[in-house]
């Protein structure tokens, strides 16, 4: 299952903080569909009823089925530039 950091819970704790309903809120990362290969990440007020819900220091991250899938084994993490804008990185599992 996908782990956060610190520093990702973190971040996403202070994305949802301004939320509609902050105490469902989270991230959601997404398929862009069958086959592409690629990922989105998405503010969410709530999970999909298919999604996969990751919790971690209050912060919470909605996986649908293909992401939960690809992101099984990884770890997300992430920081902010000189500018206090927030990337996310995701990284193997420290074993």
């Amino acid at each position: 299952m996908l782990t956060l950091t610190a520093n990702a819970a973190q971040a996403i704790r202070d994305l949802t903080a301004s939320a509609p309903e902050p105490d469902q809120g989270g991230i959601r990362i997404s398929s862009q569909g069958e086959g592409s290969g690629s990922l989105t990440l998405s503010l969410a007020t709530q999970p999909e009823p298919s999604d996969e819900v990751v919790e971690a220091e209050g912060a919470r991250v909605y996986l649908d089925p293909v992401a939960a899938t690809v992101l099984e084994d990884k770890s997300l993490d992430a920081g902010a530039d000189d500018k206090g804008a927030v990337s996310f990185l995701v990284t193997d599992q420290n074993v």
